[in-house]
């Protein structure tokens, strides 16, 4: 039987947890409940855990021999503060949260390979890792389990994404810079408030921040290579709360993204930059923050990417090319310690409704495409 056959005769166990995960999103670092199922589960497999670990709610899981270097396979855990609307009979019961980016099926994946791997076990020659990692979204999850040990004696790490701009079923892999650096900025914009009717006797940092929007759009527009790939955008614009008061003080936010972790620290300090000169010029004061961590691009590895695509000529009917995207992920920080490979699993079927972007309200999965999934995680393990 081949690894796909194999996954693909648990469809049924795999679709089960995922709609078991879906129902109970939760938000990074909140992955109680997710953690306890996938304990019960993994447990119930044979499979020993350790968790309490990436802040509480990761969790490891080790299979095969003893000794040699470690195979580790990767699923993220946390869902997103997004309302779902569906309609699916199994749609969110966490009220404003939903699995809107499919991390719910990254699990059921992993367990599906988790499973066929422990079927298995006397074929493994290296050791492997389950590892599922909590806080994605922004919260560095990755980062914080590697700085806890996770990926010691790892050779190589492995993860995937479900992918609506995919066709359903179809795997892509890409080399070098698959994602971007992601991070995100905080800009308050201070000046002296006032009766909107005598602006003179005021200072106002509305108009501040109009050109400090406009400005910074010239960082990607007039400072970097045109070839390159950068984004600085303002998301978030808070202002006052009177039409006649001209406000204290203006808050802005946003993100900036790059394919260059170069070119990303450039881009965090040009913002720094452009938006204090502007304020002082009109007499105002600017702080600038960068909260939370600043995620490096995803690479993936040559030889790391080689193995994933040995195994899908080999047994998935072959790979495309998965376009670059300024999407960020915090796998990261694990392809930066080991070699590493990131690919896209396809899920998108118009017909079925699942063509729908990440991070929509609408978000669906096509759950006949996870059984493929799982067999890549599998094959990734036993090197194939």
């Amino acid at each position: 039987m081949s690894i796909l056959q194999a996954t693909q005769g648990i469809h049924d166990w795999i679709i089960e947890h995922r709609r078991s995960l879906h129902r109970m999103p939760e938000l990074a670092y909140r992955e109680e409940r997710t953690s306890a199922y996938l304990r019960s589960v993994l447990e119930g497999l044979g499979i020993e855990v350790q968790g309490g670990l990436g802040g509480g709610t990761g969790m490891i899981a080790d299979l095969g021999p003893k000794v040699g270097r470690r195979i580790a396979l990767r699923a993220d855990m946390d869902a997103l503060p997004i309302t779902e609307d569906t309609g699916l009979d199994f749609a969110s019961e966490t009220p404003g949260a939903m699995h809107a980016c499919g991390h719910d099926s990254h699990m059921a994946m992993l367990l599906g390979a988790a499973r066929v791997l422990k079927e298995r076990e006397a074929e493994l020659k290296s050791p492997v890792r389950l590892i599922f990692q909590p806080a994605e979204e922004g919260g560095a999850g990755a980062k914080r389990m590697l700085d806890e040990g996770v990926l010691e004696g790892v050779e190589r790490v492995f993860g995937l994404h479900v992918w609506p701009g995919l066709a359903s079923g179809e795997v892509g892999l890409r080399d070098g810079a698959f994602l971007a650096s992601a991070g995100f900025f905080e800009i308050t914009i201070t000046g002296v408030g006032g009766h909107a009717a005598m602006p003179n006797l005021a200072i106002d940092p509305v108009p501040v921040a109009a050109q400090v929007i406009t400005n910074l759009q010239n960082i990607v527009s007039r400072e970097r290579d045109p070839f390159g790939a950068n984004v600085v955008s303002i998301t978030q614009l808070q202002a006052g709360d009177a039409y006649n008061v001209i406000p204290r003080e203006v808050k802005l936010a946003g993100t900036l993204r790059s394919l260059s972790l170069a070119e990303q620290d450039a881009n965090a300090e040009r913002i720094r930059e452009i938006t204090t000169a502007i304020a002082s010029a009109h007499r105002c004061t600017a702080e600038v923050s960068f909260p939370g961590t600043i995620y490096p691009p995803t690479v993936n590895h040559p030889g790391a990417l080689a193995i994933a695509r040995r195994f899908a000529d080999a047994e998935l009917g072959g790979w495309v090319h998965n376009p670059q995207t300024m999407g960020g992920e915090d796998f990261s920080f694990f392809a930066q310690e080991v070699p590493g490979c990131f690919a896209a699993l396809g899920i998108g079927d118009r017909a079925k409704g699942t063509d729908v972007s990440l991070h929509n309200p609408k978000f669906r999965v096509d759950e006949d495409a996870l059984p493929v999934g799982a067999a890549l995680h599998v094959g990734f393990a036993l090197g194939v």
